[in-house]
Order: structure tokens, then sequence, then C-alpha cells
């Protein structure tokens, strides 16, 4: 029996390109625009990310955490999440600007080493066993597969024309095959905004007011696997977190 595709089924490739095209028609690429407003973003890029895992700082006291003042009251573990997820942004707005980030499992791990640092069992390396995701039946890959998942699904991610797309394709991809014992969520968005930052398109930042919607929607794409709905969903969720930018595009951006 031929083995089912782990990211992207053979009638899907049409299918995205068809809704990339159709939704994302008026995003147009300015990195130095997109940059530097993920630089300006950055500390709610982290907030986000971390609160979306369920970490219980608030804005201000991530903000004034990365201002390099202790804060009472919480967990250290909390604390390093959050300057783990800064640092972690650090470096992928460092390799955007060396031009040295690419979608391959080199940057992944070096992106996943910086994230889950004293955080996982491990971190910069592939899990080595079985995990779980709560709230579904799905049973991600065992680890014996994960080398030969990732070149196959980077092969088909790869096929994708659009870094929008792309993007949010490899973020579904590493939630679901869960690659790392923890931080697979948040080491997968940052490759996605690598993609589109890399191109040239404005970053999806996630927020944490979105959290139960988000949730609903990672567990409906962990049980049934259709990559179609869960991009559509989340080019809608990108095409409203930056409609702003996608109005300026279509004004042509004169900056």
């Amino acid at each position: 029996m031929k083995r089912k595709k782990m990211i992207i089924k053979a009638n899907e490739v049409n299918s995205i390109f068809s809704i990339s095209k159709r939704r994302l028609k008026n995003f147009k690429p300015d990195k130095k625009l997109s940059f530097a407003l993920a630089k300006k973003d950055k500390i709610d890029f982290v907030y986000n990310t971390a609160s979306l895992e369920g970490n219980p700082m608030t804005y201000p006291e991530v903000e004034t955490l990365l201002e390099g003042i202790t804060i009472g009251g919480h967990k250290l573990s909390d604390e390093q999440q959050i300057l783990n997820q800064n640092k972690s942004v650090d470096l992928l707005l460092e390799m955007i600007e060396k031009d040295r980030f690419e979608l391959s499992k080199e940057i992944f791990l070096e992106l996943h080493n910086v994230v889950a640092k004293e955080e996982a069992l491990e971190w910069g390396v592939f899990r080595n066993t079985m995990v779980n995701i709560g709230g579904t039946d799905y049973k991600p890959p065992k680890a014996e597969k994960l080398e030969q998942i990732f070149k196959e699904g980077l092969k088909e991610i790869e096929q994708i024309e659009n870094p929008i797309a792309k993007g949010i394709s490899f973020f579904l991809f590493g939630a679901k095959n869960q690659f790392f014992f923890d931080g697979n969520k948040r080491t997968s968005r940052l490759m996605m905004n690598g993609v589109m930052l890399k191109a040239g398109y404005p970053i999806l930042n996630m927020k944490a007011k979105d959290k139960l919607e988000i949730n609903k929607q990672m567990l409906d794409f962990y049980n049934k696997g259709d990559l179609s709905k869960a991009l559509t969903h989340f080019i809608k969720y990108y095409q409203e977190e930056n409609k702003h930018l996608a109005q300026s595009n279509k004004k042509g951006m004169a900056r």
C-alpha cells in the first residue's frame, strides 16, 4: 500500500494554488517595511506566542522583563519561556538580516535550540520517543520516521509558490508531526514567519485573544488532517491581521 503523504495530498496542490491566488493577491512584497514592522512588534509577538502556550504573564510584565527587570510572583519557568522566545525571535531576525534563513532541518533545529532550552526534555534535536497531543486521539508519527517525514514533507511544501501559504503550511506540518518533545508550534511559527519575511511579506502574529479559535482549528486539523481547510482558515486570519498592509499594498505602498 502506498504510504499516505504527511502534509500535501496530490489533489491539494492545485487547491492551495487557487486559495493563495484568490485570497492573497493584494499582498505585495516589501522586505524593508515587513522587516521593520517585525522588529517593532517583537514584544507583542513574544507575549502572544507565550500566552498561547498558557504562560500567565501579562503584556506589561513581558515588556518589563524584556527591559531587564525581574518580575515577582511568577515561576522561573514562565520567565525563562519568555526570555527564550525573545532570544529565538532575535535569532530569526538576525538570520533574515544576514540572508541565511532557509527552510531546512538545520535552521529548524537551530531555532528550537533557543525556543525550548531547559524547557523541553531535549532541545535542538528531533525527539526519540512517542508524544501525545492533548484533546485529540491523533497520534504523531513514531520517532524513527521523523527524519524521512521531514525530508519528504519539506519537498512537498517547496512546491507551494506563495510564501504566505508556504509558511503557514510549514507551521501546520511542524505542529502535526511534533518533531520535538516540546516547543513544536513555537518553533514552527518562527519558521513560518521566516519564510514570509525572507520573501518580503508581513509576519503572522497569532493573538492570545484568539486562543480558543486557534485551538479549535488546530484540533480539527489534527483529527481530520485537512490541510486545505486549515490553510484557508489561517490565510483568512492572516488577511484580517494584516488588512491595513494589504490596503497599503493595493495603493502601491508609496513609501
